[in-house]
C-alpha cells in the first residue's frame, strides 16, 4: 500500500510514518500544509492519504477541504482524516461526498500501529471507518421524544457499530451474534428511527450518522 501523510507538525508526520512503515506500508510522501498534499497527489497517486484536519494557514478547516478535493478529483484515492478534536461535523462534512473509502479518526486512538494500519486497509478496500468517540457522542446526546429511546440495549450496540461503518457479518463476530439475529437487530433499529435500509452499507452509515447529529448540535 502507498500512502501521502500531510500534517503541520514534522514530529507528528514522522511518528505516523514510523508507526505505518512498521506495518510494512510505503510512504510515497510527506506534506506540511493542504497545497503541498494535492501536488503530491497529483505526482504519486497514492493508494491512500492521512490528513491532518486543520492545517496551514489558518488551522481550520484546510485538510478537510483538501480531503474533500482529493475524493472528488482522485476518487481513487482512499482519504483517512486525523483530528484531535472531537467534532462530529467535520466526520458529517466529509461523508457528505460519498462513504466509501473514507475514515474519520482520533488522533488519541491511532497510537499503535495496528489501529491505524487497519484502518487504512479498511477505507483502501472501499469501507467507511467513523472513530467510536464520534459515535459515542452522538449516541449520547438526548433530547426530548427521542426515537433513540426506543432502542433496547443491544440495539444501541448495533446501532453505534452500524454508525461506525461495520458490516452485519462483521457485527456478528464483533457481538458473537448469528446472522439472523443481527438482521433482526437491523431492522428494528431502522424501523424505531425511521430510516430506510437502501440495501447500500456505506449510505446506512451516512444516513444514520445523519439522524444522530440531529441530536444536538456539534
Amino acid at each position: 500500500m502507498r500512502v501521502l501523510i500531510a500534517d503541520d507538525t514534522a514530529l507528528i508526520r514522522s511518528g505516523v510514518s514510523r508507526l505505518l512503515q512498521e506495518s510494512g506500508i510505503n510512504i510515497v510522501g510527506e506534506a506540511g500544509d493542504a497545497g503541498q498534499l494535492l501536488a503530491l497527489v497529483r505526482a504519486t497517486r497514492p493508494d491512500a492519504v492521512v490528513v491532518d484536519i486543520r492545517m496551514p494557514p489558518t488551522h481550520t478547516d484546510e485538510g478537510l477541504v483538501a480531503a474533500r478535493m482529493i475524493r472528488q478529483q482522485h476518487p481513487g484515492v482512499a482519504v483517512l482524516l486525523l483530528s484531535q478534536y472531537l467534532d462530529a461535523s467535520y466526520a458529517m462534512r466529509l461523508l457528505q461526498d460519498g462513504t466509501t473509502g473514507v475514515g474519520y479518526l482520533m488522533k488519541d486512538e491511532v497510537a499503535r500501529a495496528s489501529t491505524l494500519s487497519d484502518a487504512l486497509h479498511r477505507v483502501v478496500s472501499g469501507e467507511c471507518v467513523v472513530d467510536p468517540a464520534i459515535v459515542r457522542r452522538l449516541l449520547n446526546r438526548a433530547r426530548a421524544h427521542n426515537p433513540i429511546d426506543a432502542l433496547t440495549a443491544r440495539e444501541r450496540e448495533v446501532l453505534a457499530l452500524m454508525a461506525e461503518g461495520h458490516t452485519n457479518g462483521a457485527i456478528c463476530r464483533l457481538l458473537s451474534l448469528s446472522p439472523k439475529t443481527v438482521e433482526s437487530h437491523v431492522g428494528h433499529v431502522f424501523s424505531k428511527l425511521g430510516l430506510l435500509d437502501e440495501g447500500d452499507g456505506h449510505r446506512r452509515v451516512l444516513a444514520v450518522l445523519a439522524h444522530l447529529r440531529l441530536d444536538g448540535s456539534s
